[in-house]
């Protein structure tokens, strides 16, 4: 069974606003060393010109584009990072089924074209957040405070919290031979994670930018692009190990394309959220654990969404 202690908004620690307090975090919880390019990202170091041009970058890429990448973030951590994923990745729940981009029902009132009508075979795995060692390098960078200031920074945002689902909030993504993640939308409004282990082939990941909006579906450009008639607005990234890219993926459509030979792709997922006590709905971790957790009994209201989009 798994353990839901501390789902609520309590244990979820806020970033700090101040500056001053923010400072005074730092001297007492140093960030994570020996993990993260600190010379090309000095995320320790978060009121200095160098960080602050990194973070007018990231801020660009992603009101442009809904992405940014930042080349090698986690380079000096890579196989420290990689062994850790690799050795949790037997226990990845990989029951094959069929999802639409939404993780909802079938609707039998909508014409059989309808992205929500439109079932795609789901054959990668996830490792849970509650099967993550606490004092592994993974959960270590997760929790890091200057981290989490660093990533808000990067969203724009005065307050970051920790995702409050603990099956969700930090996740390793396996994807094997043959294997692929089918188009889809996040949750959460946005995302952060890296790749750990390339494959041998494939695993391209791919995504329509602001292909919806909190006020609109777009269910016609949905249905073309998961229907394979319209590639005009899907880009394509060719991610290296070691990257960290952030994606705001509640709003744009994306999948990673079919892995190909025996090495599998592993990535890691950061999930934090601007509000607390988010959740993902008791539907969609059953789709990606098998599971859930006690809060996921929880009516959907009390997960404080942010809009009434379709899952």
């Amino acid at each position: 069974m798994p353990s839901t202690r501390g789902c609520g908004p309590n244990r979820h620690r806020p970033i700090w606003s101040s500056a001053t307090t923010m400072r005074d975090a730092i001297k007492s919880e140093p960030p994570v060393c020996g993990l993260i390019d600190l010379t090309r990202y000095p995320i320790d170091r978060l009121h200095g010109a160098p960080i602050k041009d990194v973070v007018a970058r990231c801020r660009s890429n992603l009101a442009a584009h809904g992405c940014s990448v930042l080349p090698g973030f986690f380079a000096p951590g890579l196989d420290s990072m990689q062994r850790e994923a690799a050795r949790l990745a037997p226990q990845a729940y990989l029951e094959e089924r069929c999802g639409n981009p939404y993780s909802s029902p079938d609707d039998p009132s909508l014409p059989a074209s309808h992205p929500v009508r439109i079932f795609l075979k789901r054959t990668q795995g996830f490792v849970a957040g509650d099967q993550l060692p606490e004092v592994g390098c993974l959960k270590r960078i997760y929790r890091d405070p200057c981290f989490r200031t660093f990533i808000a920074m990067c969203l724009g945002l005065d307050m970051l919290h920790e995702y409050a689902d603990p099956l969700g909030c930090l996740v390793v993504n396996v994807i094997r031979d043959a294997a692929e993640h089918p188009w889809h939308f996040d949750t959460g409004e946005f995302v952060v994670s890296t790749l750990v282990q390339t494959p041998e082939d494939g695993g391209e990941f791919e995504y329509c930018p602001n292909i919806r909006s909190p006020e609109q579906e777009n269910f016609d450009r949905v249905g073309r692009v998961i229907r394979g008639e319209d590639r005009s607005e899907v880009r394509t990234l060719r991610l290296r190990a070691g990257d960290m890219q952030l994606f705001l993926g509640r709003y744009a459509l994306h999948r990673v394309a079919p892995v190909k030979g025996r090495r599998p792709r592993l990535s890691v997922i950061f999930s934090y959220a601007r509000r607390p006590g988010m959740i993902a709905t008791a539907e969609r971790s059953r789709l990606l654990f098998g599971r859930t957790a006690d809060c996921h009994a929880l009516d959907r209201s009390a997960a404080g969404r942010a809009d009434t989009l379709i899952d």
